[in-house]
């Protein structure tokens, strides 16, 4: 996958999201763990964009963090993890193609 194409906020996000995986012992980097990585983003829209929907932002944020809390753990990785094959699917299908139109509406 070409993270180049992304905002370097979204770059950091998936930072972020690989850091939450390795810090919770967890095998794969999952969509739970690119959602808190995006609520708790400074500077970033999620949690703005999703506070105007109507949409009670530190509840989300409560039951994505169960939600991680609910993963399997796995020691001796050596702090290796990988994209879980549902997050690659989302960032596929609906991130990177987004990502890629708007680049060309901005001729970027």
């Amino acid at each position: 996958m070409r993270t180049d194409k992304l905002t370097s906020k979204f770059q950091l996000a998936l930072s972020d999201a690989q850091s939450l995986a390795i810090g919770r012992d967890h095998q794969f980097i999952e969509p739970v763990h690119l959602m808190l990585a995006l609520l708790n983003q400074e500077g970033g829209t999620v949690r703005s964009l999703l506070a105007q929907a109507g949409v009670n932002v530190n509840q989300l944020r409560s039951g994505v963090g169960e939600a991680i809390d609910r993963l399997p753990r796995v020691e001796g990785t050596g702090g290796e993890v990988h994209l879980s094959n549902s997050l690659v699917k989302i960032l596929m299908l609906k991130v990177l193609p987004s990502a890629l139109s708007t680049m060309k509406c901005l001729k970027d």
